[in-house]
């Protein structure tokens, strides 16, 4: 099982597969923000990648990074489109606390969405 080290919480364990939105609010305590539910449409789900930061992105983060011109940020990801198949180190960047919602969002469902996946390179 990879190990998920997020800066100012610890080092955690975390199954491996598991989406990183859900590690993070699961296994790490993170109040972290998904207000679309884990759909790739809000970037409020961001992180920034420390070490460890995946090869290949989903179709969808690409896209909606690049209409939010967001896609130029090194090391800046939506942990809603990562599984967590090896070690990785993040910020959380995006937290409930001092965002002014009332809410982190709709949990995200466990697997990558939306539906069909199609995966291209980060970079």
């Amino acid at each position: 099982m990879p190990n998920l080290t997020v800066e100012g919480s610890g080092t955690f364990v975390v199954p491996a597969g598991k989406r990183l939105v859900n590690a993070l609010v699961d296994e790490c305590g993170v109040d972290q923000l998904h207000a679309c539910g884990g759909a790739a449409r809000c970037t409020t789900c961001r992180v920034e990648f420390l070490a460890g930061e995946p090869a290949r992105m989903s179709k969808a983060e690409k896209d909606v990074l690049a209409a939010k011109s967001l896609s130029g940020t090194p090391g800046l990801r939506l942990s809603c489109q990562i599984t967590c198949d090896a070690d990785m180190t993040v910020r959380a960047t995006s937290r409930l606390a001092g965002s002014g919602r009332a809410d982190a969002g709709r949990r995200p469902a466990d697997g990558i969405e939306p539906q069909p996946v199609e995966w291209v390179e980060s970079t």
